[in-house]
């Protein structure tokens, strides 16, 4: 499977990610977050992969999670009701995510890049 690059091309941590990506010459298709969110079962499939806890899939400090008031509200939704809302908004979603299919970055450190992706 190649390599799919989830992100929101005015984020910084994501423009740090894709410069390491390209400097490290690793070919990628990019997907915007925004305007193409992952599906419902993509995000499964994703977070299946990751190993981490589903909440570690919201960027908690985006303003919609703020609006939205999620860090009172998460503990109480089912994995199913979090993964629905997440899919409604790509804004939702911590970022970058990176994913081959079978190993998965969540944001960017430099560290967990070169382990993954060299």
């Amino acid at each position: 499977m190649t390599i799919q690059f989830f992100h929101y091309p005015k984020c910084t941590t994501c423009k740090k990610a894709q410069k390491w990506l390209n400097e490290h010459e690793v070919s990628y298709e990019e997907v915007h977050i925004a305007e193409q969110p992952p599906t419902k079962e993509e995000l499964t499939a994703i977070w299946q992969a990751s190993g981490q806890p589903l909440k570690k899939f919201f960027n908690t400090s985006g303003m919609k999670y703020r609006e939205l008031g999620l860090k009172d509200k998460l503990a109480e939704m089912t994995e199913d009701e979090q993964l629905e809302l997440l899919a409604s908004d790509g804004m939702l979603i911590k970022r970058p995510i990176v994913t081959d299919g079978k190993k998965v970055t969540l944001g960017f450190k430099e560290v967990d890049f070169e382990q993954a992706w060299k």
